[in-house]
């Protein structure tokens, strides 16, 4: 062999002996020595690193046993790190190497409680000089065929929030294939990450380092949100139950021109999910939510939802009594006077202009429960949602869109809520089919107790309605379609008693449009009741309930448009209603029943007047009925209202009798005839009022009874067949404020009552035809006359008629007579009785012959003159004067004739005798010539009066109820 030969065989054996010896002990040796003193100066917690193992042919590279940290605490460890530099490296320009392997890597994050991060504390680096970016800005040449990380593990924990968050993945394991940082090159990724924790992560794609881009698939799965709760509770106080999310997309990233982010095929379940607030209160209880078929496009700023499937949620909520929502509360955020971080910096790349899109197609939720309670009212209202089902078709968060929804919902124990329709938000519309069934009126209560004593019992709403709202601002609402209250049923809660309540109303063909019309083709009330009580203290049960309010500052009244009103009618089945008057004593009640009719079209716009016609029952039996045409909204316009009562039992109205009149009521009926017209304010009321057969009771001690003979009224007022009719017509203007028309009925009637029993004979005097202005409480006589002259008889006739036509009257004489008319007329007439009578006996004795009475004889005045001295002596009982004897014979006959007259002028018998004889002329005459009983006409005890100025005496008469 040559010697040069030799020579360059041995020099190259002896290099690569060299080379051998340098690179497999020497330069790990070294190495081995320089990294543990660097990491001896920099390390702020014990390092080291095992060994270093260099193949200088192969270039392969590998650091064994690295590890940071204290042995029992290491927080950066692993247990190899292999690299194959390739030898193209030199003069491809790029820095190649063909595996990258990491194996055993032990790896923790710890953030202390003050934020700081363990890492970084690991090294106490110097202070390096700020270098200056290359001109460039290209990344180092570099190419990595693959790159495996096997059996890695990482421990993460957190102590800044109040409770600390830890996980850990004992099992991670990353492939990439073809890493580059040249321009084009696409890697191939595969990572794959389980722990203890759960949260599983499979990660599948490529990446790009010039520029940064990604795609491929990510899913996490078996999540437990435990793990990072802590994060969510410290920025809302909501305690988490139970909650486990699975998650995966389709994503690409790219980042060569700022932040695009796409995430496609995005899938979440969430399953079981529960919160509650920190007192441990549930709020949320969540059986599964699945979202599928979802897309997210940063740059778009646009999340599409294409399905969500969500089962069994049952949540609650309350409104707390400051009338806050107690959920609000929680959101709350703490008053400071410095933003939250989040308001203070905005996000790079974001676009405040544009807002975020949100489309949901395809939402469907089943058997949503919410358990609402609201504690502002007095009394609790507790409020039970459910099952909800909800279904929303195309929803844009953006609301320039109509999207669809279906509501399907239980309200309360057994109310049903369905709507479906369109609903657009921006601008606000809507268009839905709202149906209702047994919604529970008593949900209201709480809300109406502050303003009426009135107690819901029961009553259940149904509806089938078409809501359109055009807009809100300003807000254009129309409802159309029927709605219903079944069984309503109110209490009037101070006196416990009913106050309204019906089977049924039926509001058929409603259309309302807010703020211009209400049109109801019909309204039909079932069984309708209502309770109308007059107090004690002349309050009504009405006035009553209502609470009064305080006067709410700067309260207006807003003038505007009446709302149009139309109502094509409405009927009234088998209604009833009670009636009480506890201001009496004792008090009065009454009922109507089987009120039936019908009430015609109601227009607030056109003056045509309605048509009423109803029919009832008062207590029982009593027909009652209203009848005619009206104008509800106007009716000083036009009204023409007859209402009958027929046949209604007096005994009902004994307690108003009682208090008005002093008299109780024993039997009687009443009939009631009132019909009312007004025309333009202008009332022409006629008020007729039939009783029959009245008989008046005990009388009864009240301070308002009018003082004035009511039997005797009574009388007067009934007629052949034992009935009072009374007619009393009302004139006037309503128009007028000063003018009302009970006051005026009332006091018609009182001013009659007060007529007749003041004047009866005046009043029964206008019972006969032409009789009204003959006065025939008095009967007139000559004097010293007991006959009746033609004047007498005739007023006596009239009298006889009046009585006939009131037979529950009686008449009562007083015979009269005036000493100083009757008085010397009777003693001329009792002189020349005595005449007859002595003359008589004087003739009987001397045996002439007499006629059968001495009445029939003619004393001549020579008779006289002999006979007036022996009655002088037997009337006077003395002798005449003895003076007398020194007068002539005819001045001694005239003063003993003028002493009889002087004495029996003054005789109290004989004026009572002819009073007596005056009277007794008086009742012959009504008995015999006027046919009346005779047990109807009283002779009361004679009276002594006065003459009247032309000398005639006057017999009166009184009146009495029989």
């Amino acid at each position: 062999m040559p010697k040069g030969l030799k020579r360059a065989l041995s020099a190259l054996v002896i290099t690569v002996f060299l080379y051998s010896l340098i690179g497999f002990l020497i330069v790990p040796g070294i190495a081995l020595r320089v990294v543990n003193q660097q990491l001896a100066n920099y390390a702020s917690v014990p390092a080291t690193l095992e060994r270093v193992q260099l193949n200088p042919f192969s270039l392969e590279l590998s650091l064994w046993g690295l590890r940071i940290g204290d042995s029992s605490e290491e927080q950066l460890s692993f247990r190899r790190l292999y690299a194959n530099l390739q030898s193209d490296s030199l003069w491809t320009g790029a820095l190649h190497l063909s595996e990258v392997e990491l194996d055993g890597a032990r790896t923790e994050v710890l953030f202390a409680k003050d934020g700081t991060l363990n890492l970084t504390q690991l090294f106490k680096l110097p202070a390096s000089e700020p270098q200056q970016e290359s001109a460039s800005g290209e990344p180092f040449p570099l190419r990595i065929d693959g790159i495996r990380l096997r059996e890695n593990a990482l421990r993460f924990q957190d102590l800044r929030p109040s409770e600390p968050v830890e996980f850990a993945y004992d099992k991670l394991d990353l492939e990439l294939h073809n890493l580059s940082t040249l321009a084009g090159d696409n890697a191939q990724m595969t990572l794959a990450a389980s722990g203890p924790n759960g949260a599983q992560i499979d990660w599948r794609g490529q990446i790009s380092l010039t520029p940064i881009t990604s795609s491929g698939s990510l899913s996490v799965s078996d999540g437990h949100l435990s793990t990072f709760w802590p994060y969510v509770r410290d920025a809302v106080p909501l305690v988490l139950k139970d909650g486990q999310v699975d998650v995966s997309a389709d994503y690409h990233l790219d980042l060569s021109d700022g932040t695009a982010l796409q995430l496609s095929k995005l899938k979440l379940q969430l399953a079981p999910f529960a919160i509650d607030d920190p007192a441990g209160k549930p709020l949320v209880r969540l059986q599964r939510l699945d979202v599928d078929d979802s897309t997210l496009d940063l740059a778009k700023q646009q999340v599409v939802i294409g399905q969500v499937r969500s089962q069994g949620l049952e949540a609650w909520a309350a409104r707390e009594a400051d009338g806050q929502l107690d959920w609000q509360k929680l959101f709350a955020k703490p008053a400071s006077g410095q933003p939250a971080a989040a308001e203070q910096a905005e996000p790079e790349g974001s676009d405040e202009s544009k807002p975020w899109q949100v489309l949901l197609q395809d939402v469907q939720l089943r058997d949503y429960k919410a358990h609402l309670a609201d504690r502002v009212p007095e009394q609790d209202v507790a409020v039970e949602v459910g099952p909800l089902n909800l279904d929303l078709k195309n929803f844009d968060s953006l609301g320039d869109k109509p999207f669809d929804l279906r509501l399907d919902t239980g309200l309360g124990k057994q109310g049903k809520l369905q709507a479906s329709g369109d609903v657009q938000l921006s601008p606000t519309s809507a268009r839905l089919k709202v149906t209702t069934e047994d919604i529970d009126l008593r949900l209201a209560q709480a809300y109406l107790s502050p303003f009426i004593r009135l107690e819901l019992r029961s009553g259940m709403l149904g509806s089938d309605l078409d809501v359109q709202l055009k807009s809100t601002e300003p807000l254009a609402l129309s409802v159309t379609g029927n709605a219903r209250i079944d069984q309503l049923h109110t209490l009037d809660t101070l006196r416990e008693r009913d106050f309204v309540r019906w089977k049924q109303v039926r509001v058929n063909g409603l259309d309302y449009r807010h703020g211009e019309s209400l049109a109801i083709e019909r309204v039909e009330l079932d069984q309708p009741y209502a309770r109308f009580v007059i107090n004690e203290n002349l309050s009504t049960n009405v006035s009553e309930l209502i609470v009064p309010q305080p006067a709410a500052a700067g309260d207006k009244v807003e003038d505007g448009k009446p709302l149009a009103i139309h109502i094509g009618g409405v009927a009234i089945n088998d209604g009833s209603a009670n009636f009480a008057d506890f201001s009496l004593t004792p008090s009065f009640a009454t009922a109507i029943q089987q009120m039936n009719g019908r009430i015609g079209v109601l227009d607030n716009q056109k003056p045509q007047a309605a048509s009423v016609d109803i029919k009832g029952k008062v207590d029982r039996y009593a027909p009652m009925s209203i009848k005619g045409k009206l104008t509800p909204f106007d009716p000083l316009n036009s009204l023409d209202i007859a209402t009958s009562f027929k046949n209604v039992e007096l005994t009902t109205i004994t307690p108003y009798s009682g208090k008005f009149a002093g008299y109780r009521i024993r039997k009687g009926r009443l009939n009631l005839d009132l019909h009312y017209r007004i025309e333009q304010g202008q009332l022409n009321a006629e008020n007729k009022v039939l009783v029959e057969n009245l008989q008046l009771g005990e009388k009864v001690d009240s301070p308002d009874a009018v003082d004035l003979p009511i039997r005797l009224a009574v009388a007067l007022l009934k007629d052949t067949q034992g009935r009072i009719a009374i007619e009393l017509p009302v004139q006037g203007d309503l128009n007028n404020p000063q003018f009302s028309v009970m006051p005026i009925v009332w006091q018609t009637l009182r001013n009659l009552v007060l007529r007749a029993a003041q004047a009866p004979f005046k009043f029964v005097a206008g019972l006969v035809s032409g009789g009204g202005d003959t006065d025939l409480s008095t009967v007139p006589f000559d004097a010293g006359s007991a006959d009746l002259d033609a004047d007498a008889r005739q007023a006596l006739d009239t009298l006889a008629k009046a009585l006939q036509e009131r037979p529950a009257l009686r008449l009562e004489v007083e015979g009269q007579s005036a000493a100083k008319a009757d008085g010397p007329l009777l003693a001329e007439q009792r002189l020349q009785r005595e005449f007859q009578d002595t003359w008589y006996k004087v003739l009987q004795r001397r045996g002439d012959k007499v006629p059968a009475s001495a009445d029939e004889l003619e004393v001549g005045e020579d008779e006289q003159a002999a006979l007036l001295e022996g009655i002088y002596r037997t009337r006077l009982k003395q002798q005449p004067p003895a003076e007398w004897a020194e007068l002539d014979a005819q001045q001694r006959t005239q003063n003993m004739r003028q002493a009889v007259l002087d004495s029996w002028a003054q005789s109290k018998l004989l004026l009572r005798q002819l009073a007596q004889q005056r009277a007794a002329a008086i009742k012959a005459y009504l008995v015999e010539q006027g046919k009346l009983d005779d047990e109807r006409v009283y002779l009361i005890d004679v009276n002594l009066g006065e003459p009247e100025s032309n000398g005639r005496v006057l017999t009166p008469l009184h009146l009495d109820s029989a």
